[in-house]
């Protein structure tokens, strides 16, 4: 498949942001800022985006992406399975053990990347070691959005045959037992999780509120997604109601009249019984979006989820809020947000990643 300039300035512009340790997390404008170091959460993400870029292009550039960030991601875990989030350029972690939603981000990185044949063994391999290392820690989440990010790694590694299995070159296993991941145990993660958004879901819902907390705010689509795979793998109807209820209401409080995509702003979020904030709004929101939208199209086969999905993507593209494309057209990276004064210049990794992973969704193979 023949990729145009516009195609692959997304990729090119990852290398950029990459070394030999990681991808760096912020920039001044579009030149990696080292004072900032790295975090584990934006490498989980680049693995993901890495990996969507080499199932469609197999590239040499797109493979050593993938190796660079999942060294990262297996640095970051400690002995007992937990991850580490920040790091300093001297490659000095600042923390004994990284956010909830940290931990959540691996494990989606992880199984995401098991799940897809197209990857070299050697790398789904130590994906399996570490989410094996990992399920003693999954149970003790709290965060609805970590739970959230844990399941949708959890339910697509599942997806793939023979995701709980090392791959071996040849019939010498070596010292690995070939079916060392438990997967009576990770279906009862998967089980135990969604039934928790479940009832927190219950708790919270009201005839005008379809929500999980009294607010919204961060990775929003994230828990309607995670509903959705959790449905879809345990046969659960009632998974499935919230799933689309509350994607739904999501909708109606990020597309207004169903002409363009907003989200809810970083600056004071949406409480309930309250406006949503109408500003800044992250491309992570709208990347996170278009993968939800994309999930309930592919369940349900409803054209309008995958309008909306397009609807996230051409966000990146200037249909938003002041009309005004996200994208750097000379180097394919993408600004950081748009705030109240218009947008902001920077080009930091999450915001990259982010439109690669939409970018490669809406024209991969």
């Amino acid at each position: 498949m023949q990729h145009s300039l516009e195609q692959t300035l997304p990729a090119r512009y990852l290398i950029r942001l990459t070394d030999d340790t990681g991808i760096f997390q912020h920039t001044k404008f579009g030149i990696p800022d080292r004072s900032k170091g790295y975090t584990t959460d934006d490498n989980a993400r680049a693995l993901i985006a890495a990996v969507m870029l080499y199932t469609d292009q197999q590239s040499e550039e797109t493979a050593r992406l993938m190796r660079t960030y999942l060294a990262f991601v297996y640095h970051a875990q400690n002995e007992d399975g937990t991850f580490r989030n920040f790091m300093d350029y001297n490659r000095v972690f600042n923390e004994t053990v990284g956010s909830d939603d940290c931990q959540g981000r691996c494990v989606w990185a992880l199984g995401w990347t098991i799940a897809q044949p197209e990857i070299p063994n050697d790398l789904r391999n130590t994906c399996r070691y570490m989410i094996n290392q990992a399920i003693p820690q999954l149970a003790k989440l709290r965060s609805p959005r970590a739970i959230a990010y844990a399941l949708v790694g959890l339910t697509t590694m599942l997806e793939s045959t023979e995701s709980l299995h090392y791959v071996f070159p040849s019939a010498d296993q070596g010292e690995y037992d070939a079916g060392f991941l438990p997967r009576a145990e990770v279906e009862q993660l998967i089980e135990t999780m969604s039934t928790g958004l479940y009832d927190q879901y219950q708790v919270y819902r009201g005839e005008d509120w379809h929500w999980y907390e009294n607010s919204m705010t961060y990775g929003n689509a994230m828990l309607p997604w995670a509903m959705y795979k959790a449905s879809q793998f345990l046969r659960t109807r009632d998974f499935a109601h919230i799933a689309e209820e509350s994607l739904d209401f999501l909708v109606r409080m990020t597309i207004p009249n169903r002409d363009y995509f907003k989200p809810i702003g970083s600056h004071g979020w949406l409480e309930r019984g309250d406006d949503p904030a109408p500003y800044d709004e992250q491309p992570i929101e709208a990347s996170e979006m278009l993968m939800a939208c994309m999930e309930a199209y592919q369940i349900t086969g409803r054209q309008l989820y995958y309008d909306y999905a397009l609807l996230c993507y051409e966000w990146f593209h200037g249909r938003n809020s002041i009309q005004t494309s996200l994208i750097d057209k000379q180097t394919g990276g993408c600004y950081d947000g748009i705030h109240v004064w218009g947008l902001n210049l920077n080009q930091g990794s999450e915001n990259v990643v982010s439109y690669c992973m939409a970018h490669t969704i809406m024209h991969g193979r």
